[in-house]
């Protein structure tokens, strides 16, 4: 019995993807443009419901990849710590970090440090009544008592701020 591997998409396909869901295609017709089956379409478009996620973007406060490649530069050179957070205007704690979680002085690496803080940063949570059960039998409760989502969700706030 063989095995197929995961068909992994670039960028640019699976915007292609989204546009075209959007406009009305069927997962089958997207899926002969790609040469896949549906179902890989259909892998690809369900986690998020069918809607097109936001566009995964960084916050002001987390480190850009020219910062981390001055870090770099500054390691190569030989510079202190501080003397990198200076030039950055960074505290040297979050270069000390940023440093001591991607391989340490010796093994730090740009493109790699880039890559962890983005698969860090995209970590969806999980919904408080999928993980609450108590909680998730409450407002199937009311909802069976004829509450409406916006009695229960001010309800909510007040019990569970």
């Amino acid at each position: 019995m063989t095995y197929s591997t995961r068909i992994k998409y670039s960028a640019e396909q699976k915007s292609e993807m989204w546009e075209r869901w959007q406009r009305g295609e069927s997962l089958c017709s997207i899926g002969r443009i790609f040469d896949r089956p549906s179902s890989s379409i259909f892998n690809q478009l369900a986690p998020t419901g069918g809607i097109r996620p936001p566009v995964q973007c960084r916050s002001r406060l987390a480190l850009t990849l020219s910062e981390r490649e001055e870090i770099s530069r500054g390691l190569a050179a030989q510079q202190s710590l501080r003397a990198i957070a200076k030039q950055l205007r960074r505290a040297p704690t979050t270069i000390s970090r940023e440093i001591n979680r991607n391989l340490g002085y010796d093994g730090y690496r740009v493109s790699q440090a880039d890559q962890v803080a983005w698969d860090k940063a995209h970590r969806p949570k999980l919904c408080k009544l999928a993980c609450n059960p108590i909680l998730s039998r409450i407002v199937a409760a009311k909802l069976q008592s004829n509450w409406s989502p916006e009695q229960i969700s001010g309800w909510l706030k007040k019990e569970y701020p």
